[in-house]
């Protein structure tokens, strides 16, 4: 049984940081690849970055060069670093490991507000 659990959601004002954390835990062998996605309120779930199996890291246009994401394949983890944080950044926040399918987290609430 694959489990996928983030942590690190929390109310933060514009311009803030922020950090989540993504742990993967079962039986498996290995975590091919890793990534972020959010849902906005109102709006379909949307691709926020993703580490490939080749360890190249994509990320939406919306958030290059404030969102860092990084992984750790000894202890299939993840983190994504958010930094100077805009109302819009507002979303659940989705962790997805890719092992022979797909496992979603449950989502953790990122809240961007004064």
């Amino acid at each position: 049984q694959v489990q996928v659990v983030e942590s690190g959601g929390a109310l933060v004002q514009p311009g803030g940081s922020l950090r989540l954390s993504c742990v993967v835990t079962g039986s498996f062998l290995s975590v091919r690849a890793m990534g972020w996605y959010r849902r906005p309120p109102g709006k379909e779930r949307e691709l926020v970055a993703i580490i490939t199996r080749n360890g190249d890291t994509n990320y939406a246009d919306s958030v290059k060069g404030r969102f860092t994401m990084s992984r750790d394949e000894t202890k299939n983890t993840a983190a994504l670093q958010m930094n100077d944080l805009k109302p819009d950044d507002t979303a659940v926040y989705y962790c997805i490991a890719t092992i022979l399918r797909d496992y979603w987290g449950q989502g953790t609430q990122v809240t961007v507000s004064s």
